[in-house]
């Protein structure tokens, strides 16, 4: 203990040499001072775009002393002064781009952009650096032959098996002749991410439909209407509608406009974003992406980047993964074409004869099951304003774990449409800090996300780090006339969302790098999954679903008639998202030295090969799927269905002791939300529910044939 506190101590003289040699230059930037907010929040009200690079370079330097100091150390290497020490460098190159790339994805700006495109290559040689460091490995893999006599505890020994790892993948055994070239990979794909990202905001940015015939907008709910004629308005346009390509404005119009031919350029101009062989257009990144994540996986000793990247995974290789995806294919498929034969009668029986395409599958969808229900989704909405349905959220989480939600005006926020609360137990005692962002904008990316300003930890001495966690939404707005009125699915997503908040708020591990979301991509779902199912239960939505205006409660007539419809078009649903699933393999299988020569054909020839349909085309084509280009899941995408086995067997429970039963709330919270990474992810669910999972719940759950379907092992 003495080795490690001069040790830590060594590190503080260090960094504060540093910002003593650098003062001049950063004595005025706030990302370099402490924080004398409350509770050490990010000071966003002092922060300006030109303090980034400086307290970039600062922080690389800091770090890069803190590892020269462990590199230089005479002692032998130990786990306190070798792993605990890397654990622990870095602190100020960890604010500043955890606050960085927080808002250059919720509040980014041309400048903010061209900072991105600077810094992405310093960052990438700076961890290269770290990695490729012959003598640092050397330290750390000492300590590692020897981790069987060190008497580590459960948490320390992971954090020493994923240091090692983390060398190891990050190119320590790469031959010195093949480094050169590794860290060029490594660049290219920091700076081909980053721009791949960016033109997909700017090409759904770039898009605008004008409607100024009242007729084009038949069909249409009253409320999209507002919100359109609020966009025109905002635009300088009064008196007309502007329909964007943010999901509460797409989505809706393709659902429920009656004009065909707006849908379908509406349709046509969401699929085509990076797509269109302009400056914007994603094709060639995505060549280059496939080719040199395939060179680097065959450099570090791996069949292909899909095996690189699912080693640490719960489903371990790609054979795993696309075992339960071609299982679950098959039993959507044959849902799907049923669904579309339905579809194609109605438009039949509608007296029209042209076959159903994929702009017409969400509108003629709500017709049948309107037809079928008389369920009209869009009937939900009044009973979910964004108040309500955060007090919702709120309520399950103090009914489970006993958590409190304060509003804070004293702290500073990035944007004025974002919130703080701070979080609390029970007995009042401070568990961290979340913002809340709901609404799309210009410079806010689409999507919802959760993410860290800060990850749970616990200091040197033992004292809590406390989280500041933050969940970015693109909900349906506020309109002249009504508050924000979610649709059903943008309340599940924020019960998604807010599952994934727990899972950062409620951690309670000692390393930072193990801390809170740091867990497989396939388990990481599991927190945020399985609350959307509470957002579902009739006895649960009537806590906080209620009319806007009336305060009514919502209906037992109108959750009859949802529950009913809950399997209706679960072979849509299910078949776009498994063949996005199925094409994040199909890029990431490739071997090194194979190539994408044309990415359309490529995704045509992937899509035949599994037999979709035309008029489902996958959920997000590659010249738009963030996710795996440039959002961290590529190799990926399936967790959210592995994860959704987890969570609904895991929801077994709940629905047999009750859905606030305090043992079943306390069991999961101490064995899943707590552990963050620090336990193997099978060990953690087999801990909560007895046994490994099982996959009829989730079949059940969306009506889906169960014959000749495995459960996922570890």
């Amino acid at each position: 203990m003495k080795r490690l506190f001069i040790l830590l101590s060594s590190a503080a003289v260090m960094t504060t040499a540093c910002k003593q040699k650098n003062a001049d230059n950063n004595m005025d930037n706030p990302l370099l001072q402490a924080f004398s907010t409350p509770f050490e929040v990010p000071p966003f009200d002092l922060i300006k775009n030109e303090h980034y690079e400086p307290a970039f370079e600062t922080g690389m330097a800091e770090q890069a002393e803190e590892i020269a100091a462990i590199i230089s150390n005479a002692d032998a290497p130990t786990f306190s002064n070798t792993i605990e020490a890397l654990e622990r460098s870095g602190t100020t190159l960890s604010n500043v781009s955890s606050i960085f790339f927080n808002l250059n994805s919720a509040n980014t700006s041309d400048e903010m952009q061209a900072i991105a495109q600077n810094v992405a290559p310093k960052l990438s040689k700076h961890s290269d650096d770290i990695y490729l460091n012959e003598k640092l490995f050397a330290r750390v893999k000492a300590v590692y032959e020897q981790k069987d006599a060190l008497g580590l505890d459960g948490e320390q020994r992971m954090l020493l098996d994923e240091t090692y790892k983390a060398f190891v993948r990050g190119g320590a055994a790469v031959a010195a002749e093949n480094q050169a070239r590794f860290r060029e990979i490594n660049e290219q794909l920091s700076l081909l991410t980053l721009k791949f990202g960016q033109n997909v905001l700017a090409e759904t940015n770039a898009f605008a439909l004008v409607v100024d015939k009242k007729e084009d907008l038949s069909g249409l709910p009253e409320a999209l209407i507002e919100a359109a004629a609020e966009e025109a308005k905002n635009r300088e346009m009064e008196g007309k509608w502007v329909f964007t390509l943010n999901n509460p404005s797409i989505m809706p119009f393709l659902q429920y406009a009656d004009n065909r031919a707006l849908r379908e350029q509406m349709f046509k101009a969401y699929m085509s974003r990076g797509n269109q062989g302009n400056e914007y257009d994603n094709k060639e990144i995505i060549r280059q992406l496939a080719s040199l994540r395939a060179e680097r996986a065959a450099m570090l000793g791996y069949k292909n980047h899909a095996a690189y990247v699912l080693e640490e995974s719960m489903a371990k290789t790609p054979e795993q993964v696309n075992r339960l995806l071609e299982q679950l294919w098959k039993a959507a498929l044959p849902v799907a074409k049923q669904e579309a034969k339905d579809l194609q009668a109605k438009i039949k029986a509608e007296g029209q004869d042209f076959e159903l395409a994929s702009w017409d599958w969400r509108y003629y969808a709500e017709k049948v099951r309107q037809e079928k229900y008389n369920f009209d989704e869009n009937s939900m909405k009044p009973y979910f304003s964004l108040e309500n349905v955060t007090n919702g959220v709120f309520t399950v989480c103090k009914n489970l774990f006993g958590l409190q939600f304060e509003k804070r005006a004293d702290l500073p926020v990035y944007h004025e449409e974002a919130m703080a609360y701070e979080v609390k137990e029970a007995d009042g005692s401070h568990v961290g800090i979340l913002y809340m962002d709901f609404h799309p904008r210009a410079s806010k990316r689409g999507g919802a996300w959760m993410t860290s300003y800060r990850q749970q930890s616990r200091a040197a001495e033992g004292t809590m780090v406390h989280p500041v966690i933050s969940i970015v939404c693109n909900f349906s707005r506020p309109t002249a006339d009504a508050p924000a009125l979610l649709t059903f699915d943008e309340v599940t997503t924020y019960f998604h969302e807010f599952g994934h908040a727990l899972h950062g708020l409620l951690s309670n591990v000692q390393y930072r790098s193990l801390s809170g979301t740091s867990v497989p991509r396939d388990f990481v779902e599991l927190p945020s999954q399985i609350l959307e199912n509470w957002a579902g239960e009739p006895e649960v939505m009537k806590l906080f679903a209620k009319h806007y205006e009336t305060g009514e409660v919502i209906p037992d007539a109108l959750l009859d008639k949802k529950k009913k419809a809950g399997l209706f078009d679960q072979g849509f649903a299910t078949g776009e998202y498994l063949a996005a699933s199925l094409l994040d393999m199909q890029y990431h299988m490739l071997p090194s030295g194979a190539s994408v020569a044309d990415v359309e054909q490529f995704e045509k020839d992937a899509m035949a090969k599994i037999g979709l349909m035309d008029a489902i085309p996958p959920r997000y084509k590659s010249t738009y799927f963030q996710h795996i280009f440039a959002g961290g899941y590529s190799a990926g995408y399936y967790s959210y269905i592995w994860s959704a086995v987890l969570d609904a067997d895991a929801f077994e429970v709940f629905k047999q002791k009750g859905f606030f039963d305090p043992a079943s709330a306390k069991s999961f919270r101490e064995n899943i939300l707590e552990k963050g990474g620090t336990v193997d992810p099978m060990v953690l669910y087999k801990n909560f529910r007895g046994a490994e999972p099982d996959i009829d719940p989730l079949l059940r759950r969306r009506g889906l044939k169960k014959e000749s379907v495995a459960q996922p092992k570890s």
